[in-house]
């Protein structure tokens, strides 16, 4: 198996492999975080799967006291979240050594990380905002594409990675529909610096996740997810059970006028983005017929739930079987 993989990202990191295990709401956990760094990549997690604040500070301690590797909190910096500062402040005193900001303005994030020497990465879906965060001084972009689980952004990665290299001078980390080694090799010569993945991470033992979400996770194909503003008002990708086929992937006609209205969006927003948080809550750890589970198109190569251990070694092997096959392909 390959030792290291050398990219600007794992060099800017000091990581041996530039594959961020993406911070997943509900799923990701302390298991999944410290099993990913200590595997050669960075574990990432919501800073709000951790609720009240003081077991969120409690998950931070217990993460550093099973590893010294980098680790990463995603930070929600819209204003919603009324716990940003208080979650950035304890993070910063654990010693987190990346920040992942979304849904938001990163400019206090970007300032405070980098007065302890942390580095911050923003989820873009577009250049215009790629170029604003750089301007803000983010350390690099993880680029959301078509086919991410979650907040999937709507272009392909075939395009958004390369669009965004003409313009930016900051690492790009490709998102979305990644669950196998080549298509990290893919990701590396489409001009990204690494990757986050996140879905095949929801097949993983470490997940505390119920198993019939695994289960789902592993019997779906790409044909399976639909995209809903149901759970959360913006587009998200979620698996396309008989609950989200009866609950219907829009929101209701009232709602979404009030949604748009001036005057009211920015009372509905927070409200639909908790009402979300809530419904995903409960499919997640008490499945019953209501089933809202979150996933990307890259559930069509996810066949097995392994340790996080074994899903980094199966993904580096594939990367390096698919760089050798590249290199084999009669260029001249």
């Amino acid at each position: 198996m390959l030792k290291r993989i050398r990219t600007p990202f794992s060099e800017l990191m000091k990581v041996d492999f530039p594959i961020i295990a993406a911070p997943m709401f509900l799923v990701s956990n302390t298991d999944i975080v410290t099993e990913a760094s200590e595997a050669g990549g960075i574990g990432t997690f919501p800073a709000l799967n951790y609720r009240p604040i003081e077991k969120y500070a409690e998950a931070l301690k217990e993460i550093r006291s099973r590893t010294s590797k980098p680790i990463g909190v995603n930070i929600i910096v819209n204003k919603s979240n009324t716990r940003q500062n208080e979650d950035l402040k304890i993070a910063l005193d654990h010693g987190v050594d990346l920040f992942i900001t979304s849904l938001g303005n990163p400019k206090r994030v970007i300032e405070e990380a980098h007065k302890n020497g942390a580095k911050v990465l923003c989820d873009v879906t577009n250049l215009e905002h790629a170029l604003k965060v750089q301007d803000q001084g983010a350390d690099g972009v993880i680029a959301v594409g078509a086919g991410a689980g979650g907040h999937a952004g709507p272009i392909s990665p075939l395009v958004l990675i390369p669009w965004l290299k003409t313009r930016l001078q900051i690492p790009i980390i490709a998102a979305g529909g990644i669950s196998h080694g080549s298509m990290i090799a893919a990701s590396l010569a489409l001009g990204a610096a690494g990757v986050s993945i996140g879905t095949r991470f929801i097949a993983s033992k470490e997940a505390q996740v119920d198993l019939a979400y695994k289960e789902a996770v592993v019997k779906s194909t790409p044909e399976d997810i639909v995209m809903t503003t149901r759970v959360s008002g913006t587009p998200a990708a979620v698996i396309n059970t008989p609950y989200v086929q009866k609950l219907g992937t829009d929101l209701p006609w009232a709602i979404k006028v009030l949604k748009e209205n001036k005057m009211t969006k920015k009372y509905m927003v927070p409200l639909i983005h908790l009402m979300g948080m809530k419904s995903l809550e409960k499919a997640a750890i008490n499945p019953t017929w209501k089933t809202v589970w979150s996933a990307g198109q890259s559930v069509g190569l996810v066949d097995d739930i392994l340790s996080v251990r074994e899903i980094y070694q199966k993904l580096i092997n594939e990367f390096e079987e698919s760089s050798k096959a590249l290199s084999k392909s009669g260029l001249e």
